[in-house]
């Protein structure tokens, strides 16, 4: 199937959701609110995708949500997508916050947090590889245990990864093997981008993360234990990206290799 008539099936896939969204859900809860972060740079073809799939799960689990895309100047056309789902699903479920360059995850999620109206924040992957089939499993856990974050891992329980060659596996198995050995986090996914924290936890974790890159992941697990935060854990299933190239290069590795040692020292 080509990649324009595919695009086609996206569109009638997302106009069938908007109508079924029209009935509201009997058990929606209005306590609380999870705002779904989603720093994109050239996910146009995702995009559409897990905006949908995230309606989906949202709206069949009654829990109340906002989506903010926050796009950093993507030459692809991210932004434009962007705005016809706004157009789709309402500018009350989807915020675009863009941004005109690249100016690293840590901030994007700064950015994100002053505009969510949420009290928990959810954080994930624009690429498909975090299913938000998940995130009704992270709501019922952190409710179980009133956690401060919970987050998900690929390597514990029936967590996976699929679709990694083996020096991808043996990358983050092996970075997060060295956290272990270094840090000793008491979390068994220390790399992992997929988490459901509490609006005021995340403010005061991302206040005190110094690392850029895909050591900040880390870190802010490393800092939620310094200041005695709870931490939930849910298996996930983690599928390699199917639009797109993957953003780990051998300059993302050097650099968390640094970031880890350096973590290591000051903690």
């Amino acid at each position: 199937m080509s990649c324009r008539r595919f695009r086609s099936v996206e569109v009638k896939s997302v106009h069938v959701t908007m109508a079924s969204r029209k009935t509201a859900h009997p058990n929606r809860a209005t306590a609380d609110k999870y705002s779904v972060l989603l720093p994109t740079y050239n996910e146009r073809e995702n995009l559409p995708l897990i905006v949908w799939l995230l309606v989906k799960y949202f709206d069949e689990s009654g829990n109340n949500y906002e989506i903010i895309v926050i796009d950093d100047g993507s030459p692809d056309g991210t932004l434009e997508v962007a705005e016809q789902l706004q157009k789709i699903y309402g500018e009350d479920k989807i915020l675009l916050r863009p941004r005109a360059t690249k100016l690293g995850l840590g901030t994007a999620y700064i950015h994100g947090m002053k505009h969510a109206t949420g009290n928990f924040i959810i954080i994930m992957d624009a690429d498909l590889s975090h299913h938000p089939k998940f995130i009704p499993e992270f709501i019922e856990k952190q409710k179980e245990g009133n956690y401060d974050l919970v987050s998900g891992t690929r390597y514990r329980g029936n967590g996976g990864v699929y679709g990694w060659d083996l020096r991808r596996k043996l990358i983050s198995r092996g970075a997060n093997f060295l956290t272990q050995v270094l840090l000793r986090p008491g979390s068994s996914d220390l790399t992992g981008s997929f988490r459901l924290y509490k609006k005021t936890v995340l403010e005061n974790l991302v206040k005190r993360c110094v690392s850029k890159g895909y050591v900040f992941q880390m870190e802010m697990i490393v800092r939620a234990r310094q200041l005695n935060y709870t931490v939930g854990e849910v298996p996930i299933s983690f599928v390699d990206r199917v639009y797109g190239e993957s953003k780990l290069g051998g300059n993302e590795i050097v650099s968390f290799v640094k970031g880890l040692l350096t973590l290591f020292a000051t903690t």
